[in-house]
């Protein structure tokens, strides 16, 4: 059966959109894995598909590469609000998206064809203590914490933005990230693996990071990774409360603002072409 889909990315992190709010897809987990493939199919970092929802303007699920579901995906979230505007399932400049860890909202900017160009994201409270994340640390909360991973001592700090997140404030440039990302990612001190991001400081409130997301490998983005970044900045005098942080990733910038109750996450959606496929 031939199947539209959206060929989607925020800021680099790359996504393969189906929209399914009148008609579902058996198997997401199984497609996914078999159309992320970059050279033998469309290729992406995933797949995502816009549902309906009974508690909000729609809803959101998400299949990394290795076809496990995610909880959450900040660059995503953003481009599912986008595809659901432009195709006429909200109106105006703010919608509501279910996720598996909460409904989150999202204001708009339109662009001079009346799409959405970007999107502002309220992402909810950071989750701190480490029971939580989950991890097998305890503690309201980890951070710089000693742990020997891949033969070397590392200080992290543990945050879940609705995915666990693991930061080291290290130079990433130099790292193997092919070698040392999977030995983070399936540590067990994470029972449910970690997104570890490694982070350079520029200066205050502007950050440099490279992110192995578990599931996927290294991407060229992460939202709930970047808001996990500036969440740990704060938590180690990098950063500032209450102001814009810039995050500089492989695709691009977003702007972070850690509040007491929330994370907000800014940054754009963009469609890069449609097609179809049988599926």
């Amino acid at each position: 059966m031939l199947r539209k889909f959206y060929k989607m990315h925020g800021i680099g992190n790359d996504y393969i959109y189906f929209d399914c709010m009148k008609d579902d897809i058996a198997n997401p987990g199984e497609l996914s894995v078999r159309l992320s493939d970059r050279h033998f199919s469309i290729g992406g970092d995933g797949v995502i598909l816009l549902r309906p929802s009974k508690v909000a303007d729609c809803k959101m699920s998400m299949f990394n590469a290795d076809g496990s579901e995610g909880k959450m995906c900040g660059n995503g979230i953003r481009c599912v609000g986008k595809l659901a505007h432009d195709l006429g399932y909200v109106n105006g400049t703010h919608c509501t998206i279910e996720t598996l860890s909460g409904i989150k909202t999202l204001d708009f900017i339109l662009g001079a064809d009346g799409k959405v160009a970007s999107a502002t994201v309220d992402m909810g409270a950071a989750v701190l203590d480490g029971q939580n994340i989950p991890s097998t640390l305890r503690g309201d909360k980890i951070v710089n914490h000693p742990v020997n991973i891949a033969g070397r001592e590392w200080g992290i700090t543990l945050v879940s933005m609705g995915n666990p997140h693991c930061v080291v404030f290290i130079d990433p440039e130099d790292l193997d990230l092919e070698k040392i990302g999977p030995q983070f990612e399936n540590n067990a001190l994470f029972p449910e693996r970690i997104n570890t991001e490694f982070v350079r400081v520029i200066r205050k409130n502007e950050l440099k990071m490279r992110v192995w997301e578990r599931g996927s490998g290294e991407t060229w983005a992460c939202g709930t990774g970047a808001c996990a970044v500036a969440v740990a900045a704060v938590l180690n005098g990098y950063a500032d409360m209450n102001t814009p942080v810039i995050v500089h990733l492989r695709g691009g910038d977003l702007t972070i603002t850690y509040t007491k109750d929330t994370v907000y996450m800014e940054g754009g959606a963009t469609l890069v072409f449609t097609g179809e496929i049988n599926i």
